[in-house]
């Protein structure tokens, strides 16, 4: 038996209600979680820098050539053994991740040792802002009314970065992302019901007092 063998709806821990439908699920790209949310290429171009740094300091000393590999080769391994638990957890918090985006709310499956469960109903959400990626992945994070709180450490890294004050729970690294904010934005406007107005720019807002919640159309 897997860990979420036991949900009656796959990323959800219980059965919808009547008049709730499920309109997006998804996961992470776990190559652009390794990259964005736990930056295993930012430390590996750093541990690459030190390696080439030793390797020059090493031969301008007039070090050997077998004291230059060596010294080059331990900051290598020293690399790779800071890079592969964040690569594995990256695998893992992929494979153990589910998005869940309904006509009522966005629910957010996660935990590689405990697995939890966030629900965020739309009438919590003030805005949802669309950041894109160059690897053709975006970030979808929904910014919370102020009377929200969710602890930061409890959504990372399925949070906003550098949002510590006022987290902000985020779809991150997900694939077709101008379509699933597309998708978030009607389900806010439909959920007030009011309709939805096409604007330029990636911000979805939900709407209040009167306004009409923005789409990414």
């Amino acid at each position: 038996m897997r860990e979420h063998d036991f949900e009656p709806v796959p990323g959800l821990p219980e059965r919808l209600p009547p008049g709730e439908t499920i309109l997006w699920q998804g996961a992470p790209r776990r190559d652009s979680l390794a990259r964005r949310a736990l930056h295993v290429r930012t430390i590996a171009i750093y541990f690459a820098l030190l390696a080439a740094w030793r390797g020059i300091a090493l031969a301008m000393d007039g070090a050997a050539a077998t004291e230059i590999a060596l010294g080059v080769a331990l900051l290598v391994v020293l690399g790779g053994a800071a890079i592969l638990p964040l690569a594995l957890y990256a695998w893992a918090s992929a494979r153990t991740t589910l998005y869940t985006v309904t006509n009522r709310r966005v629910v957010i499956r996660a935990g590689v040792a405990l697995p939890t469960t966030v629900n965020v109903p739309y009438a919590s959400v003030e805005a949802a802002g669309l950041k894109q990626h160059s690897d053709g992945t975006g970030d979808i994070a929904l910014r919370l009314a102020p009377s929200e709180k969710i602890a930061f450490l409890f959504l990372w890294p399925h949070a906003r970065p550098w949002h510590f004050s006022r987290p902000q729970p985020t779809l991150r690294c997900i694939a077709e992302p101008e379509t699933v904010a597309q998708i978030i934005g009607r389900a806010l406007a439909a959920s007030a019901a009011l309709p939805v107005q096409a604007v330029p720019g990636t911000e979805h807002r939900s709407p209040a007092r009167g306004e009409a919640a923005a789409a990414t159309i």
